[in-house]
């Protein structure tokens, strides 16, 4: 089944026989049922749907934990210096905020450096590091970097100043030879917790340092930082990520933490967090001071305890993310997005000469979402390319640019398996673009990339009993998304354009039963024009949601995509 904007769907193929036994073993409704086989979740996940689980610290017994705590322990003992040094988006700003306060709560005197997205580069290169040499540290700690650091983390060690890596991005052999190194994608036993990003790795740190040291002090209440860390990265909400955000959803008051109150007040929002908080209302603002401002006013937000400086730095970084908005738009129409090219790669990389650097990450992520293929956006940096790449599942970018490095192809990069950053020279953009293209092939071989729905459900059947048995298996976030339903024999009524970004209409069915309706879809999509201005009836892929207004609950339809 093809859509308006040329996706194929198809109905995920379920075992009646497993549907059932989920149902039995478990008194789950059908539809919850069909959840789970869908997702693949595990006892222990079933096991968090039904019972409230307490979060506990899987690393209490781990070598790499215990050797970044020694070296830790023992510069605090010598009254040693110490320096963090954290990436610019959310989960580097959380990492080290998280760092700061733990610090701080032990009288500590530390300074941190997170680099300039323009003038320093990404992470711990090395002139990164000889800026932080300056202070004359004894330990520096790299948070959500370094994992591929190997000359700096060589001119630490023949300064004799001692380095610990606590990162989630993909690390290859040979490591760098820091004092130690904690990060799961290591070849190591604890490869497991793979889907963890930096801030839960830093938080769990902390925990252990805490526990070792027997100090009473209520670290828990920062778990609302590292599940923004965790939505913002795009890790998998499953597993351990699930437990804590189901710990923070449940336990989490924004009323009692300033930051969090002033900006719901600000967006006049008055019910419970939820995850789509994080992800864009809480993100963004944080995020946007890495990609077109100053990163420690992010810093500042997250650690201060003085409230003129948090609510001048909530304003502060409102306006500036405003401010991005509009450069993001002007970007954006400037794609032609209905190119043929477009259509006929399977993997979208675009140059531009003089795009904002900062930006160029957001511009990949928006088009991979419109698309729903991988995407690089290229752009010129001084005297090389730099360039930023969001995937789908289907395609392990970190991986990637690995691969890309070891051909001589780009010059810098790494990341993970949704998202990366590199740098290449411009005569090899062109070898890029068919390297990419081959991968992604070899890959993916005869297969026709599918997007799947749930199943098909009558409109007679959505009402809040049904949409509360979906609810069950949240919170939903990556690789748990919202489930996808095929609703058919609908008609559009009034729709109209908001703030020029989004479509939001009326559905009717054929038994006169009214639906309200968004689409979070770019304006300028074949899904849009449908929207607004085909009269017959159509098929929708939509995701249910509760809406909470006034103490009044509604359903509205998510609309991802249009088949006529």
């Amino acid at each position: 089944m093809i859509s308006v904007s040329g996706k194929y769907w198809e109905e995920f193929k379920f075992s009646k026989r497993f549907v059932d036994k989920i149902k039995v073993d478990n008194s789950f409704s059908e539809i919850l049922s069909k959840i789970i086989l869908m997702r693949g979740f595990t006892s222990e996940e079933i096991f968090t749907i039904k019972n409230n689980v307490e979060l506990s610290n899987p690393f209490l017994k781990n070598f790499d934990y215990l050797q970044g705590y020694k070296i830790f322990e023992n510069t605090i003992k010598n009254k040693g210096k110490i320096v963090i040094l954290g990436d610019y988006d959310v989960d580097g700003i959380v990492s080290t905020s998280l760092m700061i306060k733990f610090l701080k709560k032990l009288n500590i005197k530390i300074s941190y450096f997170i680099p300039d997205r323009i003038k320093d580069g990404y992470g711990a290169n090395l002139n990164t590091i000889k800026k932080i040499v300056v202070y004359k540290p004894d330990l520096i700690i790299m948070l959500d970097c370094g994992s591929n650091s190997h000359e700096a983390v060589d001119y630490l060690n023949n300064k004799k100043i001692k380095s610990i890596i606590i990162d989630h991005h993909a690390i290859f052999r040979p490591y760098p030879k820091a004092n130690c190194i904690i990060n799961p994608h290591k070849n190591t036993y604890y490869s497991e917790f793979k889907f963890l990003c930096s801030g839960a790795l830093v938080y769990f740190f902390i925990d252990f340092y805490l526990k070792k040291k027997n100090i009473d002090f209520n670290f828990k209440k920062n778990l609302i930082l590292v599940l923004l860390s965790i939505v913002c990265d795009v890790m998998p909400l499953r597993f351990l990520n699930r437990v804590i955000a189901k710990n923070v959803l449940k336990s989490f008051n924004p009323k009692k933490n300033f930051a969090f109150r002033r900006i719901f007040e600000i967006n006049k929002i008055k019910r419970p967090i939820n995850i789509d908080d994080l992800g864009y209302l809480f993100g963004p603002i944080i995020n946007c001071s890495g990609r077109i401002g100053n990163s420690s006013k992010s810093i500042d937000l997250l650690v201060s305890k003085e409230e003129t400086i948090i609510e001048n730095n909530i304003h502060y970084l409102i306006n500036l993310n405003e401010k991005r908005k509009v450069l993001e738009e002007r970007i954006l129409k400037d794609i032609d997005l209905r190119d043929p090219c477009f259509l006929k790669s399977k993997v979208i990389v675009i140059y531009k000469k003089n795009l904002n650097e900062g930006l160029i990450g957001i511009i990949a992520a928006r088009l991979k979402e419109y698309f729903n293929k991988p995407c690089l956006i290229l752009t010129n940096s001084k005297n090389i390319i730099k360039g930023s790449a969001r995937s789908t599942n289907i395609f392990d970018i970190g991986k990637f640019l690995k691969k890309a490095i070891d051909k001589k192809i780009i010059l810098t990069g790494g990341g993970h398996n949704l998202a990366g950053g590199l740098t290449l020279k411009k005569e090899n953009i062109d070898k890029l673009i068919k390297f990419v293209e081959i991968e992604y092939q070899n890959l993916n071989k005869n297969n026709q990339h599918k997007n799947i729905y749930l199943s098909k459900i009558l409109s007679t059947s959505i009402n809040s009993h049904f949409v509360s048995e979906i609810q069950k298996a949240a919170p939903f976030g990556s690789f748990n998304p919202n489930p996808k339903f095929l609703i058919e024999n609908l008609k559009i009524l009034k729709p109209k354009i908001i703030k020029e970004k989004f479509i939001s209409c009326m559905l009717i069915s054929n038994n006169r039963t009214f639906f309200k309706a968004i689409s979070f879809n770019l304006v300028d999509s074949k899904i849009s024009e449908y929207l607004l201005n085909y009269k017959k009836k159509i098929k929708i892929i939509a995701q249910l949601n509760e809406n909470l207004w006034n103490n009044k609950k509604s359903i509205q339809l998510n609309i991802i995509d249009v088949i006529v």
